[in-house]
């Protein structure tokens, strides 16, 4: 369903190693280039990293899993879920089952795979955690428990994502900066801001390689998640359908969002940055903030009878207490983020992919059906 923008993204990346056509075109010399560039931090042999991606049939896992599969080789990339896959996903490469919160199956996946990075995307969204707080709380805190002694055990590269959600109603919102006050008031939150300050107390007693990027509301093209920012991912889907949605925000509710693309680049250029280079472990990175009606505004050229309505419910709470404008600078002058994205071409994107991969394939199995 992204194969567009991952396409696009995985070129980029491959563009970054200054590769010679004459090197592409001979796979064995390609094969050497990739393991000398991509070696494992102080690893004796220059190998490629075996990573292996926790929570990977969610939002961001099986993109994220295409493209490092395109930088380091398919069977180096393992993702795993407690979920059954579909059959794409097996044949696009390793899968297997990990519950993180069973320490000692970690320990056998780690210890039989030669894992070296950790991806952790498993967590339960804001939303979904408010609904759920006791299994919120098992999954968003002893789950980051396991993967963060896990990777200190075996000295493994570990990223954690976090949110804007990590901050509060006390937080300065416009801009919210890198280091401010946090206390947030969903457990999603909470459990964010614990899995940032365990994950920086690791590195300082143990030396821990812990990463960790605070994302804004991240929109693609899969239907939503449960997030209080996937209005603006369900409004695509409702509005190339019917041509009408009930938003839960207000139209004047400004959040800071990225185009997944962009999500996954600043993902994978953070694992790659060298640590000496990483002033801190814990950065935000966002592209754009818009509000409600400024995405009608430009969704309305592709459905010029578009008819949103607004019904704020309890998710406007959480909304009014998260950031407006997030400031990224840390990441832009330390490791050199870069967004590509900005709102215009992000809904040129969203209603291509939405259009092609959901609204037409339905269209075209109501027809089968018909015949």
């Amino acid at each position: 369903m992204w194969r567009k923008c991952f396409t696009s993204l995985a070129g980029q990346a491959r563009t970054s190693l200054s590769l010679s056509p004459i090197c592409v075109q001979n796979s064995v010399l390609t094969q050497l280039l990739k393991r000398r560039l991509h070696q494992v931090p102080g690893s004796p042999t220059a190998r490629p990293p075996k990573i292996l991606i926790t929570g990977g049939l969610g939002q961001l896992g099986i993109e994220c899993a295409k493209l490092m599969r395109s930088q380091y080789g398919n069977d180096n990339v393992i993702l795993s879920d407690i979920i059954k896959p579909s059959q794409e996903v097996l044949d696009n490469g390793p899968y297997i089952f990990a519950d993180i919160l069973d320490f000692k199956g970690l320990q056998k996946i780690v210890v039989n795979h030669r894992i070296d990075w950790l991806i952790h995307f498993s967590a339960l969204l804001s939303a979904v955690g408010e609904q759920n707080v006791p299994l919120a709380v098992r999954v968003n805190i002893e789950g980051v428990h396991n993967v963060i002694e896990l990777a200190k055990q075996y000295k493994l590269r570990i990223f954690v994502p976090s949110t804007i959600g990590a901050f509060g109603p006390d937080s300065p919102r416009n801009p919210t900066p890198n280091v401010t006050i946090q206390r947030p008031r969903t457990i999603y939150g909470v459990s964010k801001v614990h899995a940032e300050l365990i994950g920086e107390y690791y590195y300082h007693k143990f030396g821990l390689d812990f990463r960790c990027l605070r994302f804004p509301g991240v929109i693609s093209s899969d239907p939503p998640g449960g997030g209080t920012t996937d209005y603006a991912v369900a409004i695509f889907h409702e509005a190339l359908r019917s041509g009408k949605y009930t938003c839960y925000l207000r139209p004047d509710t400004r959040l800071p969002m990225m185009y997944i693309e962009d999500c996954l680049r600043a993902l994978l250029e953070f694992m790659r940055a060298p640590s000496e280079q990483l002033k801190r472990r814990v950065y935000n990175v966002t592209a754009m903030s818009f509000t409600p009606e400024e995405l009608v505004d430009k969704l309305s050229k592709y459905v010029p009878n578009l008819h949103v309505t607004y019904k704020p419910d309890s998710r406007q709470s959480i909304a009014d207490s998260w950031p407006q404008v997030f400031d990224d600078s840390d990441a832009r002058s330390d490791w050199h983020w870069q967004h590509k994205y900005d709102l215009t071409n992000l809904v040129d994107f969203m209603v291509k992919d939405v259009q092609e991969n959901y609204i037409n394939v339905e269209n075209g199995e109501r027809h089968t059906l018909k015949i």
